[in-house]
């Protein structure tokens, strides 16, 4: 778990920050204004981040070992990996809050350590832990974080877009972990960002807590903001990422669509259906794909891969048959996740040390 302990713009941090102080950036009156967002993950956008070949090192433990992957401008990509497999030292090297001993990082062609002033003003970033003062009330906090901006977000459409207009006169202790990812949220957009970094948002919240936040971060792709998303949630990833790192042990095992990477895991997908009358086995057996064809009383069980269901509906459908009680079985990336490391991502055999 990182021990950067403020939530929030790059900006905020250097300013508010209590234990990243040796990384504080300048004032923000040198800040250079934030650019327009972009319109959204299109094919072929040219990169908004490139990391290659990146390592970083605490004493005798690797931490990161020759990571690189690129982010297309307006793409959601997600970080996936365990607690202890490198996710959140890559994301502070990409934002210039850790150094790397080794390795090129671009962030909208600026580099963290040598361009800071250009990549706190277009980086937003929400962070593993909180130190956000509980006396403080919702609109104080960001009203002050505002104020780090020469060019901020129109603070009122934030707080809207956020559904936090009842809760602005809250104080901040009180709120649930739900409200609480909001206003992390609001503050990691209030720099009006190009790129935000949202690392383990969904970390200990309950499940409609979870779903609520997920709604949250496509607002903020709907933005046209890039966005990092660290996680170790399968689901999580499945559902918002447009493409996804497996991150285990410091290195990435694979780099792909989500759907992309449970094809690589080579799980077969399995159809389970019942016929509406009897056919021979061979319509479905000389299907490309298909591995094989069982009965389980009256249902019928075909094994695969690739489009296999559209497939066994559409043959079946051009032979007059068909398949009622039709159910879908398929890999997905935790499948993929221990087809590629041999083990389950929520098995902690590495304790923090690789954080």
């Amino acid at each position: 778990m990182s021990n950067v302990t403020h939530q929030g713009s790059l900006s905020a941090d250097s300013r508010a920050s209590g234990n990243i102080q040796e990384r504080r950036g300048p004032p923000v009156s040198a800040m250079t204004e934030s650019r327009p967002t972009g319109s959204g993950s299109v094919p072929g956008a040219e990169a908004a981040i490139t990391v290659s070949h990146l390592r970083k090192t605490y004493g005798p433990v690797v931490a990161v070992d020759d990571v690189s992957f690129s982010v297309a401008e307006g793409e959601v990509f997600g970080i996936l990996g365990p607690n202890g497999a490198g996710k959140t030292t890559t994301v502070e090297c990409v934002i210039g809050l850790r150094t790397p001993d080794a390795g090129l990082i671009r962030v909208m062609g600026l580099d963290p350590h040598r361009d800071r002033e250009g990549l706190h003003a277009i980086v937003g970033a929400q962070l593993q832990t909180s130190a956000l003062p509980g006396k403080l009330k919702v609109r104080e906090i960001l009203d002050l974080f505002h104020s780090f901006y020469r060019h901020p977000a129109d603070l009122e459409e934030i707080i809207g877009s956020l559904e936090l207009t009842e809760k602005k006169n809250d104080y901040y202790q009180s709120l649930s972990g739900g409200l609480k990812q909001r206003v992390s949220v609001a503050l990691a957009l209030i720099g009006n960002p190009r790129v935000a970094v949202l690392d383990e948002m969904t970390t200990g919240l309950d499940p409609q807590a979870r779903r609520d936040t997920w709604q949250l971060i496509e607002h903020v792709r709907d933005r046209g903001v890039t966005i990092i998303l660290v996680t170790h949630y399968m689901d999580e990833a499945e559902r918002l990422c447009d493409q996804v790192a497996m991150v285990d042990r410091g290195r990435i095992v694979a780099i792909d669509t989500p759907e992309g990477l449970a094809d690589q895991a080579g799980v077969a997908k399995r159809v389970r259906f019942a016929p509406s009358k009897p056919f021979d086995d061979r319509l479905l057996t000389d299907l490309p794909g298909v591995r094989s064809v069982e009965h389980d009383g009256e249902h019928v069980i075909v094994t695969g891969s690739g489009e296999l269901a559209n497939a066994v509906i559409l043959t079946l459908a051009a032979a007059g048959v068909t398949a009622a009680d039709l159910h879908l079985d398929s890999a997905n990336l935790e499948d993929a996740f221990v087809q590629m490391t041999g083990r389950h991502i929520h098995e902690d055999q590495i304790g923090r040390a690789h954080r």
